[in-house]
């Protein structure tokens, strides 16, 4: 009994760890770049998957740049923002054991049966790239992978707190 309740308690915790990994937010820059040389930006492109989308997108960057003394110009801004997001879908297999069976490990084994499953998961990944004007260099880039919901609340306001991890450390010093 000891065992099943030590087991349960790690499948738990193993399961904890993996579900803190979905949302993945990396960002990354071009250290010889003087990012306080930079207070305007225009908008390049965004390509989010529909208008709803493109318009959140460029609304949470804006906040952002904003909220770090960068002013939006229609055209000729020091630095030029473009934005990329795009929904796949991941195929996941989940093995389900009834007792031990199934395991034949270290001397568990038994008549149990096992079930796989294949589990599907939309992931929306953000691209965000800032360009230097001038020399049309990539100076920062952000990237953001998380899990779906069917809820489009629920996806906004993911979408709003991982744009804010992206641009915590922003701009680079």
């Amino acid at each position: 009994m000891k065992l099943k309740v030590a087991l349960f308690v790690f499948g738990v915790f193993l399961f904890a760890g993996v579900v803190s990994l979905n949302a993945q937010v990396h960002t990354d820059f071009d250290h010889s770049a003087n990012f306080a040389s930079y207070k305007t930006y225009s908008w390049l492109k965004v390509q989010a998957g529909d208008s709803l989308w493109d318009d959140r997108l460029k609304q949470d960057v804006d906040a952002r740049l904003a909220s770090n003394g960068w002013t939006k110009v229609d055209t000729g801004g020091s630095a030029m923002v473009g934005a990329f997001r795009r929904i796949e879908k991941q195929q996941t297999l989940e093995t389900f054991y009834d007792g031990f069976g199934g395991w034949r490990w270290r001397g568990f084994g038994g008549d149990g049966l096992s079930t796989t499953t294949t589990e599907v998961t939309k992931v929306g990944n953000v691209i965000i790239d800032i360009f230097d004007a001038n020399n049309h260099k990539l100076v920062w880039r952000g990237t953001d992978s998380d899990d779906l919901s069917s809820n489009a609340d629920k996806n906004i306001g993911k979408l709003q707190k991982d744009i804010d991890k992206m641009f915590k450390h922003f701009p680079p010093k």
